[in-house]
This record gives C-alpha cells, structure tokens and sequence, in this order.
C-alpha cells in the first residue's frame, strides 16, 4: 500500500509532477532538450536570486557534496556539524583524501556565527562546508549572518548545503555570495530522488582549474563547458528534469513570497500541536527549521508503535533520526503540502496517540 509521505524525505509526490516525469523522452544533445534546460537554469537564478552557474547533476546530493569537495578543497577543510547529516560532510571530505578538522556543537544547537569566525580566523583553511537545515535535528542556522562573516575570509571557499532549505524559505545567493549552493529535489521540490541542483560562482571555478584530482562526473570545470551549451557532461535524468521544470512554473505561478508564507504557516501550525500535545521541541529555541520539526519524546510515547500504527493507516511517519532514534521524531511540513494536509495528519495522530502512551 502506498502511503502519506509526512517524513523529511523523499517528500509526496503530486500527480502533477508525476503526469510531467511520464512526457516522451527526448534526446540529450537536441535543440528542445537545450531548451528546456536553459528554461530551468534560468528558473533556478530567479528562485535563488544569482547570476552565477547553476548546474544540474544526475546524483543523490551526497554525488555533488563529494564534487564541491573534490573541486575546492586545495589546503585545508572545514567541517561544521550539529547533526548527523552535517557531519557526514567530515566523514565525505576525509574520504576524498582531503585534510580536514571537524568543528561540532551539541545536537539541537545552531551553527553561529562567532564559532566560524573563531575557526576561520586560525588560517588554516581554505575551505569550509556548513549545512543551513540540519534534516537530523530540525535545527535552521543562521545562514546570512554567517554569510556575513565569510566576507571577512575571501580566501575560504563557502560551500552551503541547502538540501531540506532550498525553495521553502528565501535564498539570496548574491547576497550570500556562496561559493556552491547545494539541493536535491526530494525534499522542499517534492520531487522523486535522483537529481541534485548546484549553484557555482566564478570564483569557485576559476579555484577549480587549480585544483588536481577533481575526476570527471562531478568536474565543475566540465559541468561548466557543457552549461555554455546549456546541457550537462553526462547524460541526465530528463525525466526528472520535466518534473523540475514543472514545479519551477507551478513556484512562479503560486508566488514566492506565498510559497514561503506557506511553509513558515505549515511550521508553526505543527510546532503548536506538538506544544499542545505536551511534548517540546529538540531544537534551541530561535533556531527551529521551516521544512521539519523535531519534537522531543515525552518519555511516555511508543514512538515505533505510533510509527507501525500509522503506516497501518497509509500514513508515512518517522520515529528520529542516528543517535536521537525514539528520543525524538520528526514531522516533515514542505513541498506541495499545504495546512490541510498537515492538519490531516494531526487528527490520525491525535487518534493514534492514546494508544501509544503509558
């Protein structure tokens, strides 16, 4: 039986974009696919307000993680975690045979400001990866205000991943001057999986060119001779990037600033249940993502019962995530969804949940 995707990802899939993924194929090197990619690059500036490249890889976001390492890390890398997804990025570094020094806060805490500023101003590094929505912990960073103090290391290239952030709250990456912008479309785009989407300044191109070793499917200096030719080096998913296009017109027509209205109403409707409820929230207060919520287990909830009885009922729920499993869950609100939808799954919880507490 299919069921209700309420996790934090992959996110539902509307029929939509479904009925766009099912358009006949077309060929990689035509006219009309080259159409439709530069229709979708341009579609991608305008959501994230940047003139720089965008790129469009055929890979999980984890594919194109390993690329911004492999192309910008020539000295030293670091990694900021407060989560388990944020410290993959060590783990992805050190894998790539990269030197790299993890710098890591308690989990449900913000990456702030002043703690890049204090790593940064070592001089050890000539790279630095931050996650802007640790999908771990619900926990939102205070990315423009880090942003801010990147301008004071020009020397440091700022990697960002946006993959549970990017099209459900404002990005201003000519603002945030980031050196790569990452996403992938199985979370705020409510796409299937299978397609990353990666913004590159000039600056990390040109530092690019220097750097040995880079290998070929995720080159950002290849990725770039084939965007001038509005295309990709490799084959891509064009079905997936019919979907894109798809829900990129659907993003103009409904309106950014409703868009992000949408998400901000759909976040706060879940964490006053979840109050409400007599649970809190994991996450350090001021800090709480705008895609999930990660609730705290009151200790008297069978968070794995909840979860059984609820796919029972065709409804996708998760029970948290690496070291805060059962201690936590978390409920997704991005996408498509709208309150409505998350008020439907309020009602089966509330249903649910005497059943589940001692």
């Amino acid at each position: 039986m299919a069921k209700k995707l309420y996790i934090p990802g992959p996110t539902q899939v509307s029929p939509d974009m479904l009925a766009a993924m099912a358009q006949p194929m077309i060929g990689h090197r035509t006219k009309e696919y080259a159409a439709l990619h530069k229709d979708v690059v341009e579609h991608l500036r305008w959501l994230l307000n940047t003139r720089e490249r965008v790129f469009l890889s055929t890979s999980s976001s984890f594919g194109i993680m390993e690329g911004a390492v492999r192309n910008l890390v020539g000295k030293r890398c670091v990694n900021f975690a407060n989560g388990a997804f944020s410290k993959k990025w060590h783990d992805v570094t050190l894998r790539c045979g990269k030197e790299a020094d993890l710098v890591e806060v308690e989990w449900g805490k913000p990456i702030t400001p002043e703690l890049v500023d204090k790593a940064l101003a070592t001089g050890k590094y000539d790279a630095m990866t931050l996650i802007h929505n640790e999908t771990s912990t619900g926990v939102m960073s205070p990315v423009a205000e880090i942003a801010e103090v990147m301008q004071r290391y020009p020397d440091v290239s700022f990697i960002l991943d946006t993959v549970s952030s990017m099209s459900a709250v404002p990005l201003d990456l000519d603002a945030l001057k980031t050196d790569v912008c990452i996403a992938g479309v199985q979370k705020a785009f409510a796409l299937p999986a299978g397609l990353a989407i990666c913004a590159v300044s000039e600056r990390a191109l040109a530092k690019a060119e220097t750097i040995p070793g880079r290998g070929y499917y995720f080159d950002f200096v290849e990725f770039a001779k084939s965007d001038e030719k509005n295309n990709t080096p490799s084959t891509p998913c064009i079905s997936q990037i019919f979907a894109l296009h798809q829900q990129l017109l659907k993003m103009a027509s409904e309106g950014l600033e409703k868009r992000y209205q949408r998400h901000r109403e759909m976040a706060e409707a879940t964490r006053n249940w979840a109050l409400s409820r007599g649970f809190t929230l994991f996450p350090e207060p001021g800090s709480y993502s705008m895609t999930l919520t990660c609730v705290r287990n009151d200790d008297r909830t069978d968070l794995e019962a909840l979860k059984k009885l609820a796919g029972e009922r065709g409804y996708a729920i998760d029970n948290g995530y690496g070291k805060i499993k059962n201690k936590t869950f978390r409920i997704a609100h991005m996408g498509d969804y709208t309150l409505k939808d998350m008020q439907e799954l309020f009602d089966l919880l509330d249903e649910l949940l005497p059943a589940v507490r001692s």
